[in-house]
């Protein structure tokens, strides 16, 4: 099996970099909803930041994951108590996928042929502690998205039919990604995704010069380009895991809570998510930067990923969303 590419080696698409390892900082933050060309690296990016971290210590044989047996469910009936490393999960959720596919149904061979009652784990079991992907996420039918975002809130599948009562932990980062000239999302869910990212093929031609040679060296001699990459993707992982570390000791003054309460109010945002979201992104940044605080600088570099995508469409104004929140920036912070 070839290893996944380097996330180190990526070229350009710093955002959606920098938005998958916020979210590798701080799992609450609700996922990330990435939109824009075809072969521009959304699944690679993915795929290569779950590769960096460090595995998972699970229960051995656990359907969901389980860090301890404790925590292991007892519909699950795992007989090891044995500790053993995984790697972070990725699991994809395909187009046209059922509920079922997703939640986990009751076992109809077993049940026909033994008579016994028994939960056949789902796509959300094997993504619990890991990332949950969805290729072209505006194509996903509403219902299995809005049952995506309730879950990814709450860290709970509860399944309740065919006489089953079934609950574990379904803690994972949501990521989707789509072109947006093949549909768009509802509004409603735009503004359950934490933060979003548009992405575009580059303009320069040295960039696009260095994709090609990077991604011709990983194919012609992937053990080879893997080791050259190696030692960089480990100063990711550590900044990644000093920056946990940090995370609850991290500052957040009065004046940077006005700030987010300013800036949700002056772009026109509904509810309370953006601020908040907004002061979650901007911790884990400051975290990775080994700030004792939250600073103006650091709110400047994540607004446009915790509040572009949550705007209210103006027919009067032709700029992106981006634009209009770098924008809105610059008239409230200065």
């Amino acid at each position: 099996m070839t290893a996944p590419f380097p996330f180190s080696a990526i070229v350009g698409q710093d955002d959606m970099k920098q938005a998958l390892i916020l979210t590798a900082i701080d799992p609450g933050l609700g996922g990330v909803l990435v939109f824009g060309d075809r072969g521009t690296g959304k699944s690679t990016a993915v795929r290569a930041l779950a590769a960096l971290l460090p595995p998972i210590q699970a229960v051995e044989g656990c359907p969901v994951n389980a860090a301890t047996p404790e925590d292991c469910p007892d519909w699950a009936n795992v007989p090891s108590t044995t500790i053993i490393e995984r790697p972070t999960p990725v699991v994809d959720l395909p187009l046209g996928v059922t509920e079922d596919r997703v939640t986990g149904a009751l076992d109809i061979e077993r049940a026909l042929t033994q008579g016994e009652k028994h939960f056949e784990p789902g796509l959300l079991a094997r993504a619990n502690r890991g990332y949950l992907y969805i290729d072209e996420v505006n194509l996903l039918e509403d219902h299995i998205v809005d049952l995506l975002l309730d879950v990814a809130q709450s860290g709970v599948n509860a399944v309740e039919r065919e006489g089953l009562s079934i609950r574990h932990a379904a803690r994972f980062v949501l990521v989707g990604s789509g072109n947006p000239e093949e549909g768009e999302l509802r509004p409603q869910l735009l503004d359950r995704f934490g933060l979003s990212v548009e992405v575009t093929s580059p303009t320069d031609i040295e960039q696009r010069i260095e994709v090609i040679r990077r991604r011709d060296a990983y194919e012609s001699d992937t053990d080879a380009f893997m080791a050259h990459w190696q030692a960089e993707d480990a100063k990711v992982r550590d900044a990644i895991l000093a920056a946990r570390d940090r995370l609850r000791q991290t500052d957040s003054p009065e004046a940077i809570l006005k700030d987010c309460a300013g800036l949700s109010l002056a772009l026109g945002s509904d509810g309370l998510r953006g601020e908040l979201t907004l002061l979650r992104a901007a911790r884990a940044l400051a975290a990775f930067d080994g700030a004792a605080a939250i600073t103006r600088d650091h709110l400047r570099a994540v607004a446009p990923l915790a509040l572009s995508h949550r705007l209210r469409r103006d027919p009067l104004d032709e700029a992106g969303s981006v634009a209009r929140v770098t924008r809105t920036v610059a008239d409230v912070l200065g």
